[in-house]
């Protein structure tokens, strides 16, 4: 069991919270278009930050600890790309300008931390009072993984969205993003931006990979700390990598299949996980090494083959995946059925 002190869990949180506040700042004071050069600098950083973290945890609890962190880390770092194609998706239905993509980004990054922080205690309680959470949590994953890779050629539909639309319904919008606000007044009359309804979309997008991402880092450590600043800082780097990588997306055409593959290994994990401490001891257990070692190789063979496709095919493009066919469809499945 890792003992983390208050203290420590107290300068962890100060220190996610100022980095936080240096993206708010950076995005509120100067908005602008986030070029290469600067989105390759703050990747860099981000990833530096979450490498040196790991080196001091290591250190100072342990490799198997370490090794624990570097996994949830790995495993939250390959789902949250599958959060850039829905970014991507978010930006181009909305047409946000490009130069106030920066602080759309920073607040969906706050609000799916704070989300996951309420997720990740929730979790460790249900697990700590009953062990076979790790069941129902390792089904889940597996369920989760069968309908992304059914729907992995196809992009959430945002317009479908119930948050998104019960937003348009309810709430008065502009036309336009009225210089980034939120909220601003026409004619004396309050109304929500375009903005504020982007918002909302990205934190019910937020929410739905917070149900798939903390059972998934679950499946690799137990330790509700690790599960924490793994989150933190694969979110962190999020914004950044958003930039830097988003014209090259299209190309990871594979990357949703890599990534039910994924999550089905971590639930037939945590489903071993359950028998072994419920049912039988001889039931065997998937390493933490071993977890790591299959993430990383899935990651990278996905990544190869999806770069050889594109290159034998340029047309190909690359989907987000869905957990759900689109009623659209639906119905193009059934009238090919009846025609």
């Amino acid at each position: 069991m890792l003992d983390i002190s208050i203290l420590t869990w107290a300068v962890t949180i100060g220190l996610i919270l100022a980095l936080l506040a240096v993206d708010l700042i950076a995005a509120a004071v100067k908005p602008h278009r986030v070029g290469f050069r600067e989105a390759t600098a703050w990747s860099v950083f981000y990833i530096a930050v979450a490498i040196a973290f790991g080196a001091w945890f290591t250190a100072r609890y342990g490799s198997g600890f370490g090794a624990e962190y570097f996994a949830g880390y790995v495993v939250e770092k390959s789902l949250s790309i599958d959060n850039l194609f829905v970014f991507v998706i978010i930006m181009t239905t909305f047409a946000v300008p490009e130069e106030h993509q920066h602080k759309v980004l920073t607040f969906g990054i706050v609000l799916a931390l704070g989300m996951r922080a309420m997720f990740i205690a929730l979790g460790a309680t249900l697990l700590a009072l009953f062990s076979f959470m790790f069941l129902l949590f390792g089904l889940l994953l597996i369920f989760t993984a069968v309908q992304l890779f059914r729907h992995r050629d196809e992009d959430p539909d945002i317009d479908d969205n119930v948050m998104v639309k019960a937003a348009r319904r309810l709430l008065p919008v502009t036309d336009d993003y009225v210089g980034g606000k939120l909220v601003t007044r026409v004619d004396g009359r309050r109304m929500v931006t375009p903005l504020f309804v982007v918002l909302i979309a990205i934190g019910s997008i937020d929410l739905l990979f917070a149900l798939d991402s903390i059972p998934a880092v679950f499946g690799v450590t137990k330790e509700p700390y690790i599960v924490f600043v793994a989150n933190a800082f694969a979110l962190l780097g999020l914004r950044a990598l958003y930039f830097l990588v988003k014209g090259l997306l299209d190309r990871l055409v594979y990357l949703s299949a890599g990534l039910a593959v994924i999550l089905a290994f971590i639930g037939v994990k945590l489903i071993l996980h359950w028998a072994h401490v419920d049912i039988d001891t001889r039931v065997p257990e998937i390493s933490t090494a071993f977890s790591l070692g299959v993430i990383i190789v899935v990651l990278v063979v996905v990544t190869v083959a999806s770069l050889i496709k594109t290159r034998q095919d340029p047309t190909v493009k690359a989907h987000a995946g869905s957990l759900r066919a689109h009623p659209s469809t639906l119905t193009d499945n059934a009238e090919s059925h009846t025609g």
